[in-house]
């Protein structure tokens, strides 16, 4: 688990990257509304899967059927992904599509993603054949990580909730952007 963490963190950087530079910095998705709210719904309904996954990994041992309930969140993690692959292409258009340094990007943090799968998976199966419970069991990891991803658990679901409002089109979700309507095609 603790390889996983590591590599969980590294991606959150990565992600965090990908959100201030690319998608608030360059292209201003929340300022673009409505033709960017597909992308944001997306990007708000992941940012709360990971921010429940960066709070709760370090602490919490998913044991029995709440196996399962974690491996339905990365599941649906993936499916997200995926689904924000192809709409991002289309929500970006107007624009003049994804910049490259954030595809690259993107690709980038799959990879890592693999590779955090690679060192979750064999825990999630061995939690499957535990008693049922979501137990304190805290991770064999250096406390300054746990502090590092709780801060990322916070984060993230704090960029959820401002790609959520932007997308709903509430008042200043733009903000500190000047509103930029652009539909997607």
């Amino acid at each position: 688990m603790s390889t996983a963490l590591w590599l969980l963190a590294i991606q959150g950087t990565l992600g965090a990257f990908d959100t201030l530079y690319y998608h608030e910095w360059r292209a201003r998705l929340p300022a673009r509304v409505p033709g960017t709210r597909p992308e944001l719904m997306l990007h708000a309904a992941r940012d709360f899967l990971y921010a429940l996954l960066f709070g709760s990994l370090p602490w919490l041992a998913w044991r029995g059927a709440w196996a399962a309930v974690l491996a339905l969140v990365v599941a649906t993690e993936i499916v997200i992904t995926l689904a924000d692959f192809v709409v991002e292409d289309r929500v970006r258009q107007p624009l003049g599509g994804v910049f490259p340094g954030e595809r690259c990007t993107h690709a980038v943090m799959a990879i890592l993603y693999g590779a955090v799968l690679a060192h979750l998976v064999p825990e999630v199966l061995a939690w499957w054949h535990l008693p049922t419970g979501l137990v304190l069991a805290p991770a064999p990891i250096p406390e300054s990580l746990r502090l590092v991803l709780g801060l990322m658990a916070v984060g993230v679901f704090g960029s959820g909730l401002r790609d959520l409002y932007a997308a709903l089109q509430l008042p200043g979700g733009g903000w500190p952007w000047p509103v930029e309507e652009v539909r997607a095609p």
